[in-house]
């Protein structure tokens, strides 16, 4: 497996606070610029569909090419789709059939389909039924399904595919010693679940504290993140993750700017001037509020900050985002949901020259309307398109 993770930075030189990077052996497309999305979707997208744009080396559309788009475009052969997610290069989707598909890069088993060939148009993640919620991150990929367990696949270097052992899998395999699971979340080489009970478990990497239980320790199981409870939602990130709570508060973690104002913690620590939060994303870590505002902070060298200005001016408390109407939900991107079902993004992208530039403040996604769900990845983003 080693000989397949061979990875470059792209573009340039990440913020010290993550990094995020692409197979070697694929360059980055020529982006090919849509000034007018119209012409590519229709005025009223059919309901259950997936739409992509952004990075396309490896097929991360899902539209049979290889060529990046700067407005979206269909990704294909799915319908009746119900959820998504973003990997680190690619994308998920679970039908209303409770099926699970997936499509990118796949150089370590990331697809769930038995294979290491990338795919550019989506394939069925393996053994898979009763799907009610899929992610991923940097070599894997996680599923939860309908009896409340996660189940696991790619790469296990670290123990992120939590069943006891380091041995990969191409195909879907459970994660040990969890039931009663209602949400999971992927950090790079970590795997995080929420409990029916609030609390929240998690394995792999731990060389950071990703795992929230007071040690660098790496585990091949799950462990319980310390001091969580009455927790509603998890957000893995690149070193780290977060947590939000009935309260509205939201907990950090790791050494992803754990957003109490200092640079890592070892146990979840409370991020600072967070109330009424409805959502929340960690791996470029943002929240959404009651009120339809978001806050962002963390690594700033692409605008993820959204406060009009990019560098290296991180900022290790939330920043207001500027610029945004009432929004309802937040993904990794960073990638903003209007409750209008309009789509806004910022940060990294790639840009009409095919490198990779900053948008330091939202920008509406053309051509997207009626959208229910969002998701990002490393430089492609996705969105359904609900009923209505």
């Amino acid at each position: 497996m080693a000989a397949r993770r061979v990875w470059t930075a792209v573009g340039l030189t990440i913020a010290s606070l993550w990094m995020i990077v692409l197979p070697a052996r694929a360059a980055v497309a020529p982006i090919v610029s849509v000034p007018n999305v119209a012409r590519t979707s229709p005025s009223r997208p059919p309901a259950g569909t997936v739409w992509a744009w952004g990075l396309n080396n490896a097929g991360q559309l899902g539209n049979g090419t290889t060529t990046a788009l700067s407005g979206p475009v269909q990704v294909k052969g799915l319908s009746d789709v119900i959820v998504i997610g973003a990997g680190g290069g690619g994308g998920y989707a679970v039908r209303r059939n409770g099926t699970a598909w997936a499509w990118g890069v796949n150089n370590a088993g990331q697809l769930g389909n038995g294979t290491t060939t990338d795919s550019s148009v989506p394939v069925q993640v393996k053994g898979l039924t009763d799907i009610t919620e899929i992610t991923g991150r940097g070599f894997n990929g996680y599923a939860l399904r309908r009896d409340g367990t996660a189940w696991a696949w790619g790469d296990n270097s670290y123990g992120q595919l939590g069943n006891g052992t380091t041995t990969a899998s191409l195909i879907p395999v459970r994660v040990k010693a969890l039931i009663g699971i209602t949400a999971i979340s992927s950090g790079y080489q970590v795997g995080y679940a929420l409990r029916r009970d609030g609390t929240v478990w998690t394995w792999g990497h731990n060389d950071q504290g990703q795992l929230g239980n007071g040690s660098t320790t790496n585990s091949l199981l799950p462990v319980r993140v310390t001091g969580l409870t009455r927790v509603i939602a998890v957000a893995g990130g690149y070193l780290g993750a977060f947590a939000l709570r009935q309260n509205g508060t939201v907990w950090g973690w790791g050494s992803e700017a754990p957003g109490d104002g200092t640079s890592n913690s070892l146990v979840p620590v409370k991020v600072i001037g967070l109330t009424g939060v409805t959502s929340i994303t960690g791996h470029t870590p943002a929240a959404s509020s009651r009120d339809g505002t978001v806050w962002a902070w963390g690594g700033n060298f692409y605008g993820q900050l959204g406060n009009g200005t990019a560098g290296t001016d991180r900022s290790l408390v939330p920043m207001r985002v500027n610029s945004l109407g009432r929004i309802s939900r937040i993904s990794d991107g960073p990638t903003a949901l209007g409750r209008d079902g309009t789509v806004w993004a910022w940060g990294p992208e790639i840009t009409a020259l095919g490198v990779l530039g900053a948008t330091a403040v939202p920008k509406q996604v053309p051509g997207l309307r009626d959208i229910t769900v969002v998701a990002g990845g490393d430089y492609t983003r996705y969105a359904l398109v609900g009923a209505g």
